[in-house]
């Protein structure tokens, strides 16, 4: 479909074209702020991580405490309040606790927004379909007062005027469902990391702890 065969298929859509581009326009914004955002916290954490695991595999909490404190990351807003916890109790629930408790922090700033990606997709096939309902509306109450003789070929072209809302109601739902599942798959892949970096810095100051405890 060229540029200007686009343009006819809009113009002759009616009224109802206009806030099903609104929505897919507000949509794909969202979408691109959210992929932008996820991508940022994960190479964030990853960088992070790559730094501050050998000293929590050594037992330097002191350095990986000082570490976290500088660090505006995710992963470091988590590992920061398991390590304070480390440094006061030592106990494994207590810093299990801690960590679970920033992650319930963390996890509804990574899926911000991200709802209404799907919401505006819905929204768009639903403004699609009544556009068409309230095209067809129009057209059988045009075609009511016709030549019997136009009846068939104004009827034919008032419901293929009707369907393009539909037709752009559904391409703007489709891309903006891909682009939820993207954004639903990459916050997982986040929240997974953080649960695997929470699951090793458990076991390496528990290990940690226990070999204190028998040189002791």
């Amino acid at each position: 479909m060229g540029f200007y065969s686009l343009v006819a298929f809009f113009q002759k859509g009616g009224i109802f074209m206009y806030p099903i581009l609104l929505v897919f326009t507000i949509g794909i914004a969202i979408a691109f702020e959210r992929l932008v955002q996820l991508t940022r916290v994960r190479n964030a954490n990853q960088k992070m991580w790559t730094q501050i695991n050998p000293l929590l595999v050594k037992g330097d909490f002191d350095r990986a405490r000082d570490m976290v404190s500088k660090d505006n990351s995710s992963i470091s807003q988590m590992l920061s309040m398991g390590l304070a916890r480390q440094g006061a109790v030592r106990r494994r629930e207590d810093i299990e606790i801690a960590m679970e408790e920033s992650m319930m922090e963390i996890i509804p700033q990574l899926e911000k927004r991200t709802p209404y990606v799907a919401l505006l997709s819905n929204i768009a096939t639903l403004l699609g379909l009544l556009g068409t309902i309230m095209g067809l509306i129009e057209a059988f109450t045009a075609v009511a007062n016709a030549n019997p003789a136009e009846k068939a070929d104004l009827l034919s072209a008032s419901i293929s005027v009707a369907m393009n809302t539909t037709a752009f109601g559904l391409m703007a739902a489709i891309p903006l469902l891909l682009f939820h599942a993207k954004i639903t798959s990459a916050t997982g892949q986040i929240i997974d990391s953080l649960e695997m970096a929470s699951v090793k810095a458990l076991n390496n100051i528990s290990s940690f702890a226990r070999r204190k405890f028998e040189e002791s």
